[in-house]
């Protein structure tokens, strides 16, 4: 009988997790089919298409990773630390920061060297990437090491002072040698279980032992990541994980939390994480369609002599522009004045690229026109 509060770190069956193997049976073999149609798809794309494909589903993994724990990062900075590592030939890069830079690198490293062994000294690597001056805000961490528990038990705590919620204590970090040693043969070994479960236990255990002072978040959906990537035999993602947890924020804390209280089964656990992969995957579908509008769209309006500022601005609309254009917007997306802006808008308006939305006077925006009713001869 497991005794109330205790971790499943505290069991002493830990970490021998099992599971029911009838109740993840459909929904592996299900997030699987997922997987093989979205592969499918992908190869029969050209390779601009899959490029573009995969630097979206890239920068949203970044982005969202961040999110979870809080963080917002620059759009435009990811996107361009991504394009220029990956040696990808698109329009309108801009410098990043060393934070966006370090969560880029780790994630790349994550799933470009997917079938490389994962090491202790590759997590350290990857740690102080995320915190290159060694502070996680104004807090001063062990960056690149284990945690050493110098100011207390390492613990998941929300809520104002006075009134906080223990949600979860890590081991002590005097076990974090010998718990991480296990944890990274296994990953590290060759068994009979199919990768897909793998990762989501890689992530169940890795954010369970919580072996960092902070970061262990981001640091364990890379891992999962890497688990994913062996799974399809490929360094190419073109669906992100972590938009998906992002999106399902409170049922993976929730599910989170109960199996880290629970016993060494973890079937809801991966059943869990499964079902949140094949929404990942079903989702990767909306960016295929976007980007083939984008395809469609470049074809439709091959002919027409654009200038620099036009293309910047029409790219960016094609890749999910937040809230509505106006000629304000556009000077400062293209970094011009706002006459420059408004003559842009007027040609753009003429040769039925774009079209007035509804409303007018200072409101006024304007959207992209629908090609499909706009065919030329």
């Amino acid at each position: 009988m497991r005794r109330i509060n205790l971790y499943i770190w505290q069991l002493t069956d830990w970490p021998r997790f099992h599971w029911d193997q009838d109740k993840r049976a459909n929904v592996l073999a299900a997030t699987r089919h997922e997987q093989g149609r979205l592969v499918g798809r992908m190869e029969a794309l050209g390779f601009q298409l899959r490029e573009e494909a995969e630097l979206r589903a890239l920068t949203q993994d970044v982005l969202k990773s961040s999110e979870i724990e809080g963080e917002l990062l620059d759009h435009e900075q990811v996107r361009s630390s991504i394009a220029r590592r990956l040696g990808m030939d698109v329009g309108g890069l801009i410098s990043a920061d060393r934070e966006v830079e370090g969560v880029v690198e780790m994630m790349l490293d994550a799933t470009r060297r997917y079938d490389e062994p994962l090491t202790r000294e590759r997590l350290f690597d990857w740690h102080a990437s995320l915190f290159p001056t060694g502070r996680s805000g104004m807090t001063q961490i062990r960056a690149g090491a284990w945690r050493d528990d110098g100011s207390g038990p390492m613990q998941v705590i929300s809520g104002p002072v006075g009134k906080e919620r223990i949600y979860y204590e890590a081991p002590p970090a005097e076990r974090l040698d010998t718990e991480m040693a296990a944890f990274l043969e296994w990953f590290n070994s060759v068994s009979n279980a199919d990768p897909v479960l793998k990762a989501g236990l890689a992530h169940l255990w890795f954010v369970t032992i919580h072996p960092f002072d902070d970061g262990n978040g981001r640091i364990a959906r890379a891992v999962a990541d890497m688990a994913l990537a062996r799974s399809e035999r490929s360094a190419q993602r073109f669906y992100s994980m972590s938009a998906q947890i992002r999106h399902e924020r409170d049922d993976y804390y929730h599910t989170l939390e109960l199996t880290q209280k629970g016993t060494m089964d973890v079937t809801d656990w991966q059943v869990w994480y499964l079902g949140c992969l094949a929404r990942a995957i079903e989702g990767a579908q909306e960016t295929l369609s976007s980007v083939l509008v984008k395809a469609r769209f470049w074809d439709h309006f091959a002919t027409e002599p654009l200038n620099e500022r036009q293309i910047k601005v029409i790219n960016r609309m094609l890749q999910g522009f937040e809230g509505k254009l106006t000629s304000s917007k556009w000077a400062k997306l293209a970094k011009c004045s706002q006459d420059t802006a408004h003559r842009d808008i007027l040609d753009l308006i003429e040769r039925g690229v774009l079209e007035k939305n509804p409303g007018g006077g200072r409101s006024t925006s304007y959207g992209l026109a629908n090609i499909r009713s706009t065919s030329k001869s």
